[in-house]
């Protein structure tokens, strides 16, 4: 049996994605502190922005991030892997920006795009290993 070797890749990203979940929080309390609201968003439109990026994030990011261990523990630190962990969070770099302006706009836009496209690959790829025996696994990215 092959010695355990800890996924990396997922590390990394879950590393980044903490980082911007703490800067999406940094950046609600930037707006509620001054306001002094203290629940809820109070009707302040840019208060509403931030919050839904920020819980937008939550929602979104937990599962990504369970799907990228899954397949790194069974195919180790692939490229796609990688590719579609990146794809990740530059989406949820930029959507938070994109919360704040008008709809539509190319932030808001590429940030959905991005996540949701990194999404479902992971959707795909764990779907195909649910249903590939290990020891024949071919990594294809």
């Amino acid at each position: 049996m092959p010695a355990f070797t800890p996924p990396s890749v997922t590390l990394i990203i879950a590393a980044a994605l903490g980082l911007i979940n703490l800067w999406l929080s940094f950046r609600v309390g930037r707006v509620r502190l001054p306001s002094k609201i203290a629940i809820g968003d109070g009707g302040n439109e840019m208060l509403r922005a931030r919050m839904r990026a920020h819980a937008n994030f939550n929602e979104y990011v937990p599962i990504a991030l369970i799907l990228m261990l899954l397949i790194e523990l069974r195919v180790g630190a692939a490229t796609g892997l990688w590719v579609l962990g990146l794809a990740l969070v530059v989406g949820r770099l930029v959507h938070p920006f994109g919360m704040e302006r008008p709809v539509p706009n190319p932030l808001r836009g590429g940030g959905i795009a991005l996540t949701g496209l990194a999404s479902l690959a992971l959707v795909i790829w764990a779907i195909y290993l649910a249903f590939t025996p290990a020891q024949t696994q071919i990594t294809y990215f």
